[in-house]
């Protein structure tokens, strides 16, 4: 129980932080203020923040001419959805989903 309380906030913290991201580094960049790097943008998506991410960008239509951001985040949660019924598939049980 304790674990699948910790997933959810990290999950939700995460997420918060890929949106907050975005949005940050859109006001940035329509300020010529310094910016977040591409690197930490896409970091947040790889740690399990891929739908934060990709909402933001939607959101603040934010890096949506950028491949790396238009096909890469998209590509990042299906692989992260993939592993997961992998996982499920071959019978390792994970006990706090």
């Amino acid at each position: 129980m304790l674990a699948r309380i910790i997933l959810i906030v990290y999950l939700a913290a995460v997420n918060f932080l890929g949106i907050a991201s975005m949005a940050s580094d859109k006001i940035r960049a329509m300020e010529h203020r310094y910016r977040i790097p591409e690197s930490i943008l896409l970091l947040f998506a790889v740690i399990g923040g891929s739908i934060g991410s990709i909402l933001g960008m939607l959101l603040f239509h934010h890096k949506t001419r950028k491949a790396k951001f238009r096909i890469g985040l998209p590509l990042i949660l299906a692989l992260q959805i993939g592993l997961i019924v992998l996982l499920h598939s071959i019978g390792v049980t994970i006990e706090f989903l």
